[in-house]
């Protein structure tokens, strides 16, 4: 039998890298989650934040209290697994219907240095408009990944290009803007949207 290309290899060890980055993430978000309650400890992930939306504005944490809300990390330059979750949040919204104005979507960008206001406002439009996206300073991505323990890295490819590497789970926070677990959103959209409906 023929050895398998480098082609091959390669592509096995990206893939292997990227589960093992997730499934870390998820040990190490839920390693302070009390037993039988599933509700991490106050401050265990997460906290207040500044960062500036897709319409050059300030947003905060409190712009979303009262009401629950998921949070996803990631970058438009991404070629499949961001675009993917967007779109998959965004049938979320599509199946509550109404009651998506009873929660909310947040897409931080960790690639302060392409990701733009304007060009994420251009990104979102191609989801719901319930998702909203934000940026900010190398030092305020820095600070909201440490509070939400946001593993991302900028690795070079081919001349001056580049990619992110980064944690892949999608966070559910609570009215009250404290972590609950992470969100499964890899099933049908109608299950995701009961779950989020359990915390209006």
């Amino acid at each position: 039998m023929a050895a398998p290309s480098n082609r091959v290899l390669l592509m096995l060890a990206a893939f292997l890298g990227s589960l093992a980055i997730a499934l870390g993430g998820i040990l190490w978000l839920t390693k302070d989650i009390r037993p039988g309650d599933g509700v991490a400890q106050q401050g265990a992930v997460g906290g207040p934040f500044t960062l500036t939306d897709q319409d050059g504005k300030a947003i905060t944490n409190e712009a979303f209290r009262g009401k629950p809300f998921l949070i996803f990390f990631g970058f438009t330059h991404c070629p499949d697994v961001c675009p993917t979750t967007l779109f998959e949040i965004s049938e979320i919204m599509r199946k509550l219907g109404k009651d998506a104005d009873h929660t909310a979507a947040l897409f931080v960008s960790v690639d302060p240095e392409r990701d733009t206001p304007e060009k994420l406002k251009d990104y979102l439009s191609n989801f719901d408009p319930h998702l909203r996206g934000a940026t900010s300073t190398p030092d305020g991505i820095a600070a909201i990944a440490k509070s939400f323990r946001v593993y991302y890295k900028k690795v070079p490819t081919s001349g001056d290009d580049y990619t992110m590497d980064h944690t892949a789970l999608v966070y559910l926070m609570d009215k009250d803007g404290r972590f609950v677990a992470p969100f499964n959103i890899k099933r049908a959209p109608e299950a995701s949207a009961e779950e989020l409906r359990r915390y209006f």
